[in-house]
């Protein structure tokens, strides 16, 4: 079964694994910034927030779509959007296998 979810800056998708630990995909089309350094910079924000938060993540494979461009103005806002879906993944994870 996958779930997703999403806001205005991500859509993250996941899916359970049999590893026991969590993995993460990372898609930032040119659609959403022209300029690589611009989508390596959101990759390296959802790498960062995944390695600080992959310890209360479980087994599960994630996918983290970039829907919207941020720089580091707009960074802390991303993050804590990112961190709002996790949550809600977590939440919808838990009152379905009780």
């Amino acid at each position: 079964m996958r779930q997703a979810r999403s806001n205005a800056f991500f859509q993250v998708y996941a899916r359970p694994n049999d590893l026991g630990h969590p993995r993460l995909g990372l898609v930032v089309g040119k659609k959403v910034a022209k300029r690589a350094v611009r989508r390596n910079y959101i990759k390296r924000s959802v790498r960062e927030w995944f390695r600080l938060n992959q310890h209360r993540l479980g087994g599960m494979d994630y996918v983290v779509r970039a829907k919207l461009v941020f720089d580091r103005d707009k960074s802390p806002e991303a993050v804590m959007a990112l961190s709002a879906l996790f949550a809600k993944l977590a939440r919808c994870r838990d009152s379905s296998s009780t």
